[in-house]
């Protein structure tokens, strides 16, 4: 491992409210891209700082931001159970969701070790679906979303639904790099044919990935659904699209 340090910090979002926020960096004085990373619907967890620091011994400033901040400010789970993460997903609305990406980016563009004008954006779960609003809202170099439900509408457990979000892929500033599970009953192919449909109509850049023998959340070492070959498969990409796409 290089070096890095991190820590905890605060943000000011355009509603109101505040928003933590963990940021991993190299420990160094020179200028690096940046990169949002979104939480799962656990929280800013164990894997999510783990993947922000993973992104900072590359050479990324990576700040990954408590989407359950007005809810329930801290809020980071395990894997044992969705129950007690399903308010907190419901109480998102996307407003809140741009509201909270835009507070992060514009941290990473005044940040003095990051270059303002090479920053992107890769969400897990719902911070998939985020990195799609974000991708909609903010002038970045590349967006990855994993398993991003919601994209296209789609059922939580409790019957409830997640209203499509497919109207914003006009406003898609770059290219995206989509990741699902074949597996996935969360999103079942004819959600990821919609949202791929959509950008092609759209006339987008994007790259989509099906993994067959994947299960909705593969790509964490934590869960029962962790797929080493697809995690590592997945992640090899995602390196060589931030590469292409950013300076």
């Amino acid at each position: 491992m290089s070096d890095i340090k991190t820590e905890k910090i605060s943000l000011d979002v355009s509603d109101g409210t505040q928003m933590g926020a963990y940021v991993s960096r190299p420990n160094d004085d020179k200028k690096h891209p940046g990169i949002m990373v979104i939480q799962e619907a656990f929280g800013v967890n164990h894997h999510i700082r783990d993947v922000a620091d993973r992104f900072a011994n590359l050479g990324y400033v990576a700040i990954a931001p408590e989407m359950f901040h007005r809810s329930a400010p801290g809020f980071e789970r395990g894997y044992e159970s969705f129950d007690p993460v399903l308010p907190h997903v419901k109480a998102l609305t996307v407003p809140g969701i741009e509201a909270d990406v835009r507070a992060a980016h514009n941290w990473l563009v005044n940040d003095s070790a990051t270059k303002p004008d090479n920053l992107a954006c890769i969400g897990y779960c719902l911070g998939g679906r985020a990195a799609y609003i974000a991708n909609s809202a903010l002038p970045l170099k590349a967006a990855i979303s994993y398993y991003g439900g919601g994209i296209a509408e789609a059922s939580l457990g409790d019957g409830g639904k997640i209203p499509g979000i497919l109207d914003r892929v006009k406003d898609l500033n770059a290219p995206m790099l989509f990741f699902w599970g074949g597996l996935d009953n969360h999103i079942p192919p004819q959600q990821r044919r919609a949202v791929a449909d959509a950008l092609t109509e759209a006339g987008k850049s994007f790259v989509d990935v099906v993994f067959s023998k994947a299960d909705h959340g593969f790509f964490c070492d934590e869960r029962p659904s962790f797929n080493p070959q697809a995690a590592s498969e997945s992640w090899a990409l995602v390196l060589a699209f931030l590469k292409n796409n950013m300076q």
